[in-house]
């Protein structure tokens, strides 16, 4: 148990924190040779990514403190110390603190929900509603607190080209197109006609211990991911009214969900960065679901991570699939690729 999560550190610093935060890649690097922390990591939910829910619960639990190792995260001091001296600092705050960072490691999910995903979600919601000119009835599985079900509340801007999407938008999200070329975007948000989140546990953003759990789940150097998680939050709170969210698992609750959703819209499941904390014969479950429901409609599925890390568009009628791949993406939302490469349905 201990070489295993050695390993996931040390991938984790080094293909996930290189280049994006020099705090966790040192830590990780530390925490990868550590008998003493790697034990406390050892209490984290097996289907949780270890290394982000230790990092996040001591950045939740940072918050409210005045340790020294506050004076090394970008988000909680003016100007940080250098992250290559904080491991001391960090293994004597968890120390000081093991018995709550054990209950934060049992009792919390890994539920960033991740607002700037956003941008490569609303050229796919384009693209789809291009096919079908029905209004979209959104079904996200692991929605979280909700954000990205408000896809068509934000504005959009690729390359420096026009902002599109909802144009009285307090929140402009903006992304690098890596590869490929966008297809014809919609100046205005296609229509949606339902918002339904489903996941084992819901954030609500009016209460403060969810808001303050999510907002440490932002990596301490990524101010602007912070800026648009708090901008996100304040339409997400105006616009509750308007998103279902059911407490619950998404695969099992999938079909009753999509039975209650009226004929003249276009169902749309989705969910990304989610199913690497999915287990197989679950994925499996949820594939045997989305046909079950394609007999009676169609339906499409937006995700990653079931079998390659890249984002997928499945269009499903009648049990028969048309598989479309958009290419890799940025967990965070910064960049992704747009090659399209459709395939016949099978």
């Amino acid at each position: 148990m201990k070489d295993l999560l050695s390993e996931r550190f040390q991938h984790f610093s080094l293909y996930e924190c290189r280049g994006s935060s020099r705090l966790y890649e040192c830590l990780a690097t530390e925490i990868a040779d550590d008998d003493e922390l790697l034990r406390l990591s050892g209490h984290a939910r097996e289907d949780q990514p270890t290394p982000n829910l230790l990092l996040g619960a001591v950045h939740y639990l940072l918050q409210q403190s005045d340790h020294p190792l506050k004076r090394f995260y970008a988000s909680l001091t003016t100007v940080p110390e250098k992250p290559e001296k904080a491991f001391y600092w960090f293994k004597d705050f968890c120390r000081n603190h093991e018995t709550e960072i054990k209950q934060l490691l049992t009792e919390k999910l890994v539920q960033t929900n991740e607002v700037r995903r956003c941008a490569y979600l609303y050229p796919i919601f384009c693209h789809i509603y291009q096919q079908t000119k029905h209004p979209l009835s959104l079904i996200e599985l692991g929605s979280s607190a909700g954000l990205q079900l408000l896809w068509d509340k934000y504005a959009y801007q690729y390359e420096h080209g026009s902002i599109v999407g909802n144009a009285d938008a307090q929140l402009v999200l903006t992304a690098e197109v890596r590869e490929g070329q966008l297809p014809l975007l919609r100046k205005k948000s296609p229509p949606v006609a339902e918002r339904i989140g489903i996941d084992l546990h819901i954030n609500h953003l009016n209460d403060p211990e969810d808001y303050a759990w999510l907002k440490a789940l932002i990596w301490p150097e990524h101010q602007t991911r912070r800026k648009a998680f708090e901008r996100a939050a304040m339409q997400c709170q105006k616009e509750a009214s308007d998103l279902t969210l059911i407490e619950g698992n998404g695969v099992d609750l999938l079909e009753e969900v999509a039975a209650e959703i009226p004929f003249d819209s276009t169902i749309c499941v989705f969910h990304t960065h989610v199913a690497n904390q999915i287990p197989s014969r679950e994925k499996k479950k949820l594939i045997d679901r989305i046909k079950h429901i394609s007999k009676n409609r169609e339906i499409f599925h937006i995700y990653n991570n079931m079998s390659d890390p890249l984002l997928h568009i499945d269009r499903v009628s009648e049990g028969k699939e048309s598989h479309e791949i958009v290419g890799r993406t940025d967990g965070h939302g910064s960049w992704f690729e747009w090659r399209l490469e459709q395939k016949q349905m099978t």
